[in-house]
């Protein structure tokens, strides 16, 4: 008994079968992780040396140089670069896209502990860490708003931090150009001597009065309440009064040897939003996350939020990476609905038959929504190259299907076979037609597992995703289609009218075409071949590029003010900067931030809407550089973000 005998003896067996496929599939569609494209990032990490003190110059001569010298001897590095900062230098190495990273990371952590020796002996212990793409941000918003920055600071810490780090998938909530509150203990050395006390005794004992811990257990019949000491110190009353030690029975405490101030911490980041000084908070997902989940579950949290917070507080959302990769994959399903439509309404108007149409189309969601469960046991994503692999496979998996009906209905018209039969003969006859043809397109994408670089990254899922729907296809066409066929198609609902009218003209047209063709054989072979060596000069006039470049509506000014520029001077030029960036066509908001070094700031510029706009990300970009130009005492750089994610 053949494959498509069982099935259509065993009708409830093959619709099971089927959905087993189908149920799986839309289950794994849930779960799939959702990107712009693959993972194709390669393995890099950071080694970071802190020598307080030091400078630039001497960082680089005692400790950056003996540690890179170690490192190169590393196989497979692909780049290492040094930052260089007072007191702090960051090695960066980044490898071949080959190199697994926890190998790398271990040869790393090896080298480094070897050159230890060479290196200054108060240099603190190295910190070397794994750099994961997934670290960053995003999603990205800024708190503003009449209050002061030490209030706005106190919002965002204590009530919009923890809420987002309750939503589901979010790994890290950083803020940058605040100011946390401190408890400043301003000391009188000569009270202290007066009284015998050191600093570092007021230090301990202020840090163990400080401290909550557990009181034990209390047990009274058959209760039991678990008791804890509140000595966490929150106000500067509470600290003036911990004692810090007793004088012939006469306590000591914080207030008679040094004044306790509410303040704040020094200022040594900031950011301004179009202008207004702001704290923007920038949100991490977990590794792994879907970003588009994640992200929609931040922006419900900060809706939320924003009814609890002060009503003047305004949350702006300034970053959001979710919105591009959405609208990406949005069209790209789009697409997949409509392709899967368009191959319906097809064959409907050449074959003109409902029942038919039925049957053959059902193998397009089938042979689809089954992909999804191979795609997820492959590890791959839902991103750009596998929905564009599933969508192009629309054509290919309904072919089978139209093979195998246009061979059954045959049998049933032409040669009045009842549908039973004719769907287990008609199947049989063309099987190994169909599983050869199917097994060509399938070995057609097996050479991208043998790809190296960055196109195996790409081209592998794109591959894999096709060679699994023309798969299912095949499986569908061989089972489903004969089931269907057999209890659907009906002698009467034979195809007519292909004799005279729009379908006669056109297969008379094709017939003349045919034999013209086969009486000039020669010139039909000459404007082959014509046309096949024009394809290699018409090649050349066309651009080539690895990905085509993304209109995101979003870039970078990364701005280093002259060494020795304060805090306040690097705010004064980004202020100065401002307004002149929002001026430019297309612009819509500025967000300069300075972090790391007060002489280093990036600037995040968003565009206006591609429909609000006359001028391209790329034209933007350029009119930064040409406003930068005015400043020769500044080093500017525009960084665009590129599909693979880098700058």
């Amino acid at each position: 008994m053949s494959l498509a005998e069982f099935c259509v003896r065993r009708p409830v067996f093959t619709t099971m079968l089927v959905m087993l496929f189908v149920v799986t599939g839309i289950f794994s569609f849930r779960d799939l992780s959702v990107d712009l494209l693959p993972k194709a990032d390669p393995a890099t990490v950071s080694v970071t040396l802190t020598l307080p003190g030091a400078s630039a110059d001497e960082l680089n001569s005692a400790v950056v140089e003996p540690t890179e010298e170690a490192l190169s001897s590393i196989s497979g590095i692909d780049e290492m670069t040094a930052q260089l900062r007072e007191g702090i230098a960051k090695i960066t190495i980044k490898f071949v896209l080959e190199r697994d990273i926890n190998d790398a990371a271990q040869d790393v952590r090896e080298k480094t502990s070897q050159a230890m020796k060479d290196l200054p002996p108060e240099l603190r212990p190295p910190v070397i860490a794994k750099v994961d793409p997934d670290d960053d941000p995003i999603l990205s918003f800024a708190l503003s708003g009449p209050l002061s920055l030490r209030a706005l600071t106190e919002i965002a810490d204590k009530q919009i931090r923890r809420g987002i780090e309750t939503v589901d998938g979010v790994g890290e909530v950083d803020i940058s150009g605040g100011q946390m509150r401190e408890v400043h203990i301003v000391l009188d050395i000569e009270k202290l001597n007066a009284h015998g006390l050191t600093v570092d005794a007021l230090r301990d004992a202020i840090v163990k009065e400080n401290v909550e811990i557990p009181g034990g257990r209390i047990q009274q019949g058959d209760a039991e309440l678990t008791l804890r000491t509140l000595g966490r110190v929150e106000s500067v009353d509470q600290f003036s009064n911990i004692v810090v030690a007793t004088a012939n029975g006469t306590p000591i405490r914080v207030r008679d040897v040094a004044a306790v101030e509410d303040a704040t911490e020094e200022v040594r980041t900031a950011a301004f939003f179009d202008g207004q000084r702001t704290v923007v908070m920038d949100v991490r997902r977990q590794s792994g996350q879907n970003t588009v989940q994640v992200a929609e579950g931040v922006k419900n949290k900060l809706a939320q939020l924003q009814r609890v917070i002060p009503r003047e507080v305004k949350i702006t959302v300034t970053r959001d990476d979710s919105r591009f990769i959405h609208a990406s994959i949005s069209s790209l399903e789009e697409h997949l609905i409509f392709g899967s439509l368009l191959a319906s309404l097809v064959i409907m108007v050449f074959i003109r038959n409902l029942r038919v149409v039925m049957v053959s189309a059902l193998a397009i969601p089938a042979s689809i929504i089954a992909s999804f469960a191979l795609i997820r046991s492959a590890g791959f994503t839902l991103n750009s190259m596998t929905l564009l692999g599933l969508t192009l496979a629309v054509g290919i998996v309904i072919d089978d299907a139209i093979v195998v009906l246009e061979n059954i209905f045959r049998h049933i018209d032409e040669e009045g076979t009842p549908p039973f039969q004719a769907a287990i003969d008609g199947t049989r006859e063309v099987t190994l037609a169909v599983v050869a043809t199917s097994i060509s397109l399938i070995v057609i994408f097996l050479p991208v597992a043998f790809m190296t670089g960055y196109t195996q990254r790409f081209i592998y899922p794109f591959g894999l995703t096709m060679a699994f729907a023309v798969a299912v296809s095949l499986l569908v066409s061989l089972t489903l289609t004969p089931m269907l066929s057999a209890r659907v198609l009906r002698r009467q609902g034979s195809i007519h009218g292909h004799s005279h009218g729009f379908f006669g003209r056109v297969d008379r047209g094709y017939r003349r075409t045919l034999e013209w063709s086969l009486d000039h054989r020669a010139l039909v072979v000459a404007i082959s071949a014509i046309v096949f060596a024009s394809t290699f000069v018409l090649s050349r006039a066309v651009g080539r590029s690895f990905l085509p470049n993304e209109d995101q509506g979003e870039f970078q000014l990364v701005i280093d003010t002259p060494e020795g520029t304060s805090l306040q001077g690097t705010e004064k030029v980004l202020l100065a900067l401002t307004p002149k960036l929002l001026a430019l066509p297309g612009v819509a908001h500025v967000l300069p931030t300075i972090f790391e070094r007060v002489n280093h700031s990036h600037t995040f510029i968003e565009l206006k809407p591609l429909d609000e706009r006359r001028v391209t990300q790329d034209q933007a970009a350029d009119s930064v550089r040409h406003l930068m130009l005015a400043y020769p005492n500044l080093k500017p750089t525009v960084l665009i973000k590129t599909p693979l994610g880098g700058c």
